[in-house]
């Protein structure tokens, strides 16, 4: 850290540290909104979110508005200054709160709790993903406090529909494309990579989701009076799952791994150092042999490689005890993780091509598609990324690391095909967070340090 800088961001780092406990107080009043996007009866509560957070951006000197879509609002405000101009992005909803007798307080009613690995923010949203929007945030206010103003430009971009599919921002994003253009996208939706090792996202997988119902008979058919001459469509779906690996774990889709890359050497010696155990990861989950490609590492398969997975399966009868029947259908939900250039679409014409081959005479294919998705690549040539990939190991007690990204995250994808923009995606949640789940949390360490790694981040940046 050179002179300049630490006399620039020590003031910040110091303000952070003493205003923590209303910086906490502040997130706890922004979970106490259930702002619940999927649910119609909690529209007004995200209202209530989106004003919220207006009235806090705007509190700071931001230019902030509520601006109304076809389903929850967006939240954008701008800070003017010199320098480079950075566009950060969060959600402000939240998933629903079922089954709410797991809960062991109120989802709405959040508190800090003592734990044995120490404190946490307990309540829905603390780390999915209220309390790391408020990480960006605090750090603006921490900043402000300090110099008077933002060492460069920032517009921040909150949406309200994350959690129920997004169906606003793309069209959003299309008709306001020259407001929200800026050098660089953050994003703040992931985690850590462990508890002392912070992450950039470097690498999303994309997805194609497929549902395939195969019909044999008209009904469902007697098994004494009927089995061994009718086809049965659940043996078909079987010999189907069955063929989309082969004995060494890699998948059988005509032509699925074009456009797949190889993992560049050095990203592959930083994963390597990472020191990831695979033995425990599956411990943690009660298996003990991994079931993908055999000449990968764990790591790789997670984060670099694609996948094809049966979601679920129905065919017959389901219920309590037996019944000899025959079903007349049998569904099955499949799923492709995508990465490097695999192209959605193609991929999923060759399945179905794959699949209708296999079918019977006496039976039909039918389809549903559940969407698709591209991969994401970010160039880290970019010198941002190790600026603040420096910026981050300062603030860490291991370095920081370029890691991949097992689930998708389009928004990633939407900044670099709308708006033209690189993204980088820098998040402090753990996964025992339980995001989705009951008894959500987020570490008090993650939210503290989350804060004071942006202001690293922000110092940074500004000089470049």
């Amino acid at each position: 850290m050179t002179e300049g800088s630490s006399m620039t961001l020590t003031p910040v780092l110091t303000r952070i540290d003493s205003d923590l406990s209303d910086a906490t107080d502040r997130l706890l009043a922004l979970l106490r909104i259930p702002s619940i996007s999927t649910d119609p009866a909690y529209k007004a509560d995200c209202d209530r979110a989106a004003d919220w957070l207006v009235t806090d951006l705007a509190s700071m000197g931001f230019d902030a508005q509520k601006r109304q879509t076809p389903g929850h609002p967006m939240v954008v405000a701008h800070y003017k200054a010199e320098g480079p101009h950075v566009l950060f992005y969060g959600h402000y909803d939240v998933q629903p709160v079922d089954p709410l007798n797991l809960w062991h307080r109120d989802p709405f009613d959040p508190a800090v709790e003592d734990t044995a690995k120490g404190k946490v923010i307990r309540g829905r949203g603390a780390s999915d993903d209220k309390g790391q929007l408020m990480t960006f945030v605090e750090a603006c206010r921490a900043w402000i406090a300090e110099h008077g103003a933002l060492p460069f430009s920032v517009t921040i971009f909150f949406e309200g529909e994350e959690e129920s599919g997004s169906p606003s921002l793309v069209p959003f994003m299309e008709e306001n494309a020259d407001e929200l253009k800026a050098d660089v996208a953050l994003i703040c939706d992931t985690g850590l990579f462990d508890a002392d090792t912070p992450a950039i996202v470097t690498q999303l997988r994309g997805l194609v989701g497929e549902e395939l119902t195969i019909t044999g008979p008209s009904l469902d058919l007697h098994s004494g009076m009927y089995g061994g001459i009718a086809m049965n469509p659940a043996r078909v779906l079987a010999k189907v799952i069955a063929s989309l690996h082969d004995d060494q774990g890699r998948i059988t889709v005509p032509d699925f791994y074009d456009g797949v890359p190889d993992l560049p050497e050095d990203l592959a010696a930083q994963w390597q150092a990472l020191g990831f155990d695979e033995k425990a990861f599956l411990g943690d989950v009660g298996l003990a042999i991994p079931a993908g490609e055999k000449d990968r590492t764990a790591l790789e398969m997670i984060w670099s490689r694609p996948t094809c997975e049966v979601n679920g399966m129905t065919a017959g009868y389901t219920g309590d005890g037996f019944k000899t029947v025959l079903p007349s259908q049998a569904s099955a939900k499949i799923s492709f993780r995508l990465v490097g250039q695999q192209d959605p679409h193609a991929i999923r014409r060759n399945f179905r091509a794959m699949v209708e081959n296999m079918i019977p005479a006496d039976c039909t294919a039918t389809w549903h598609a559940h969407g698709t998705s591209s991969a994401g690549q970010m160039e880290t040539s970019d010198p941002v990324f190790e600026q603040a990939r420096t910026a981050l190991s300062d603030e860490w007690p291991n370095a920081a690391a370029y890691v991949g990204c097992g689930g998708s995250i389009p928004i990633a994808g939407h900044f670099k095909s709308v708006l033209g923009m690189n993204a980088m995606l820098i998040g402090f949640g753990k996964d025992d967070d339980a995001i989705h789940s009951p008894n959500e949390k987020y570490d008090m360490s993650s939210f503290h340090r989350g804060i004071r790694s942006w202001a690293r981040i922000m110092d940074a940046l500004a000089k470049g």
